[in-house]
């Protein structure tokens, strides 16, 4: 039997951003890896170094029965797993019997009405959290409001394979101040592989266009920054902050800071459990891996 790597330890306001914070979505572009893929990734890094970091497996709901069979062979506990429902009568697969192979964790549906969230109730208490992926240029104020009171949070994307996929920075600052005024944790998808914001190719493929992309580590400050009241325009300041020598920790290696603001664990934990909870990315290994040379994390 192969002895896991010891689990990296870190005790920084980096780290508390991204406690169990990166959901792997391997299945989805641009990786668009095989079920088999995808899988044994996932279980590599469940049993990695980093899986301090490692959130939730992300499947569509059609995809729940091949997920079980690949998982069956890799042992183990079971996994924690988000499930998006994307028919629009929100038809919720039967799971109980896979409870030995995967945990339900949540539930991930779009929607851009009022109306499209309250049809939503059915979904309440079946799993532990209900995710809404709102429109990013829709009315924030109103839709924020039907998901609170559904008991739910929110989703925005961040990206896509295609440059008009990328929301503005505008709208993404809006987005976050909105969440934190109404009280409703989120989480972000698609976009986010990178630890910086600045120019990358939108896909894997060779020669693929490029776009500026929002860096995860700009999404996660930025809202830290709103959970501790910063205004609007400071919060799209950090989200379009393209120099990674802008964030800095201290001597002692615990408080982050960008520029003349910082973060120190407790405030960063706080952000984590009150306001951004996760992101979405089909790769873990390389959000991590700029981590890492970034050097904003340090064993302890």
């Amino acid at each position: 039997m192969t002895t896991a790597p010891p689990q990296r330890v870190y005790t920084n306001a980096v780290a508390e951003l991204l406690a169990h914070a990166v959901d792997y979505a391997g299945l989805f572009p641009p990786a668009a890896l095989s079920m088999d893929a995808a899988a044994r990734e996932f279980d590599t890094q469940r049993r990695g170094p980093d899986r301090w970091a490692l959130g939730r497996f992300v499947v569509a709901a059609g995809q729940l029965d091949a997920l079980a069979a690949a998982r069956r062979a890799l042992g183990g506990a079971p996994w924690p797993v988000s499930v998006l429902l994307t028919d629009t009568k929100l038809t919720v697969p039967r799971y109980d019997d896979l409870a030995p192979l995967l945990r339900v964790e949540a539930f991930e549906i779009k929607a851009a009405s009022v109306a499209q969230i309250q049809a939503a109730q059915a979904l309440v208490g079946l799993a532990p959290e209900l995710y809404v992926e709102l429109p990013a240029d829709g009315d924030l104020g109103t839709l924020l409001s039907a998901v609170k009171a559904l008991g739910a949070a929110a989703k925005i994307r961040t990206g896509g394979v295609t440059a008009d996929a990328i929301p503005a920075p505008e709208a993404v600052a809006h987005f976050i101040v909105a969440c934190v005024h109404a009280g409703v944790r989120f989480k972000a998808t698609a976009g986010l592989h990178h630890l910086i914001r600045g120019q990358y190719a939108l896909t894997y493929e060779p020669g693929s266009p490029h776009a500026t992309m929002f860096g995860y580590l700009n999404v996660f400050v930025a809202a830290a920054f709103a959970h501790q009241g910063a205004p609007l325009h400071v919060v799209r300041q950090v989200l379009e902050e393209g120099d990674l020598a802008a964030f800095t920790t201290s001597a002692a290696g615990d408080t982050l800071c960008w520029r003349d603001r910082c973060l120190t664990p407790d405030q960063a934990r706080a952000t984590h459990a009150a306001a951004l909870v996760s992101f979405g990315s089909c790769s873990f290994s390389e959000p991590l891996a700029e981590l890492h040379a970034a050097r904003l994390v340090d064993a302890a």
